[in-house]
Protein backbone atom coordinates (compact mmCIF):
# COMPACT_ATOMS: atom_id res chain seq x y z
CA UNK A 1 0.00 0.00 0.00
CA UNK A 2 2.90 2.51 0.47
CA UNK A 3 5.53 0.43 -0.72
CA UNK A 4 5.77 2.69 -3.43
CA UNK A 5 5.30 6.20 -1.52
CA UNK A 6 8.48 8.61 -1.02
CA UNK A 7 9.24 9.58 2.46
CA UNK A 8 8.52 13.18 2.53
CA UNK A 9 8.87 14.16 6.13
CA UNK A 10 10.13 13.91 9.87
CA UNK A 11 7.57 15.64 12.07
CA UNK A 12 8.56 16.69 15.68
CA UNK A 13 6.00 18.11 18.51
CA UNK A 14 8.26 20.21 20.65
CA UNK A 15 7.53 21.66 23.72
CA UNK A 16 9.03 25.16 23.06
CA UNK A 17 8.98 26.50 19.71
CA UNK A 18 11.48 29.42 20.16
CA UNK A 19 13.87 26.95 21.77
CA UNK A 20 14.06 24.72 18.84
CA UNK A 21 13.99 27.14 15.89
CA UNK A 22 17.61 28.54 18.07
CA UNK A 23 18.83 24.40 18.37
CA UNK A 24 18.04 24.00 14.90
CA UNK A 25 18.96 27.07 12.91
CA UNK A 26 21.39 28.56 15.46
CA UNK A 27 23.14 25.80 16.39
CA UNK A 28 23.01 23.05 13.55
CA UNK A 29 22.99 25.84 10.94
CA UNK A 30 19.94 24.46 9.26
CA UNK A 31 18.18 27.01 7.16
CA UNK A 32 14.13 27.38 9.01
CA UNK A 33 11.16 28.66 7.70
CA UNK A 34 8.68 29.83 10.14
CA UNK A 35 5.29 29.41 8.71
CA UNK A 36 1.59 29.54 10.20
CA UNK A 37 -1.30 27.89 8.84
CA UNK A 38 -4.03 30.66 10.96
CA UNK A 39 -4.03 33.83 11.96
CA UNK A 40 -3.54 33.59 15.85
CA UNK A 41 -2.60 29.38 15.68
CA UNK A 42 1.14 28.67 16.70
CA UNK A 43 3.83 29.11 14.07
CA UNK A 44 5.77 25.83 13.07
CA UNK A 45 8.74 25.67 11.51
CA UNK A 46 10.17 23.32 8.39
CA UNK A 47 13.51 22.73 7.54
CA UNK A 48 14.70 21.67 3.88
CA UNK A 49 17.56 18.86 4.06
CA UNK A 50 19.70 18.12 1.23
CA UNK A 51 18.01 15.17 0.14
CA UNK A 52 14.42 15.93 0.31
CA UNK A 53 12.93 15.41 3.43
CA UNK A 54 11.56 18.11 5.36
CA UNK A 55 12.18 18.21 9.32
CA UNK A 56 8.64 19.73 10.73
CA UNK A 57 8.02 21.31 14.17
CA UNK A 58 4.99 21.84 15.59
CA UNK A 59 4.49 22.84 19.05
CA UNK A 60 2.25 20.51 21.58
CA UNK A 61 2.83 18.13 23.88
CA UNK A 62 5.72 16.36 23.52
CA UNK A 63 7.03 13.40 25.35
CA UNK A 64 9.29 10.10 24.36
CA UNK A 65 7.44 7.89 22.19
CA UNK A 66 5.27 10.52 20.35
CA UNK A 67 7.63 11.90 18.54
CA UNK A 68 8.82 12.00 15.57
CA UNK A 69 6.32 10.98 13.17
CA UNK A 70 7.60 9.77 9.87
CA UNK A 71 5.29 11.10 6.77
CA UNK A 72 5.02 9.47 3.58
CA UNK A 73 3.96 11.76 0.80
CA UNK A 74 0.98 10.22 -1.21
CA UNK A 75 1.06 11.92 -4.44
CA UNK A 76 -1.40 10.83 -6.37
CA UNK A 77 -3.67 11.19 -3.48
CA UNK A 78 -6.30 8.25 -2.44
CA UNK A 79 -5.71 9.13 1.38
CA UNK A 80 -9.27 7.83 2.61
CA UNK A 81 -8.51 4.83 0.40
CA UNK A 82 -5.42 3.92 2.12
CA UNK A 83 -7.02 4.56 5.42
CA UNK A 84 -10.22 2.14 4.44
CA UNK A 85 -7.62 -0.71 2.98
CA UNK A 86 -5.81 -0.26 6.50
CA UNK A 87 -8.75 -0.48 8.43
CA UNK A 88 -9.98 -3.85 7.33
CA UNK A 89 -6.36 -4.88 7.82
CA UNK A 90 -6.38 -4.81 11.13
CA UNK A 91 -4.21 -1.78 11.77
CA UNK A 92 -5.02 0.44 14.39
CA UNK A 93 -6.05 4.18 13.19
CA UNK A 94 -4.15 6.63 15.35
CA UNK A 95 -5.85 10.05 13.85
CA UNK A 96 -8.57 9.40 10.95
CA UNK A 97 -8.08 11.73 7.74
CA UNK A 98 -8.06 15.06 8.53
CA UNK A 99 -7.10 18.34 7.77
CA UNK A 100 -3.42 18.95 7.49
CA UNK A 101 -1.50 22.44 6.16
CA UNK A 102 -2.27 22.17 2.37
CA UNK A 103 -4.19 19.37 2.85
CA UNK A 104 -4.89 16.13 4.79
CA UNK A 105 -3.10 13.45 6.75
CA UNK A 106 -4.10 10.45 8.61
CA UNK A 107 -2.00 8.77 11.62
CA UNK A 108 -1.57 4.97 11.91
CA UNK A 109 0.33 2.31 14.69
CA UNK A 110 2.48 -0.42 13.78
CA UNK A 111 2.25 -3.44 15.76
CA UNK A 112 4.70 -1.65 18.28
CA UNK A 113 2.80 1.11 18.61
CA UNK A 114 5.23 3.96 16.98
CA UNK A 115 2.83 6.47 14.95
CA UNK A 116 3.22 6.60 11.24
CA UNK A 117 1.75 9.26 9.13
CA UNK A 118 0.74 10.01 5.54
CA UNK A 119 0.08 13.42 3.99
CA UNK A 120 -1.66 14.85 0.68
CA UNK A 121 -1.75 17.87 -0.89
CA UNK A 122 -5.89 19.66 -1.15
CA UNK A 123 -5.49 19.40 -4.80
CA UNK A 124 -4.95 15.63 -5.11
CA UNK A 125 -8.53 13.44 -4.90
CA UNK A 126 -9.08 11.89 -1.51
CA UNK A 127 -10.81 8.52 -3.19
CA UNK A 128 -9.20 6.97 -6.23
CA UNK A 129 -11.36 3.50 -6.32
CA UNK A 130 -14.46 5.37 -7.23
CA UNK A 131 -12.44 7.29 -10.03
CA UNK A 132 -10.82 3.82 -11.90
Amino acid sequence: MLKTKKLNNICYFVTDIERTARFYGEALGLPLQRMQNEPGEPDWLIASTANGIDLLFFQAESKPGNSPVIVFDLEEGGIDDIVEGLAEQGVTIVTPVSHSPGGWSAEFADPDGHTLSMYQTAEMPRQLKTMA
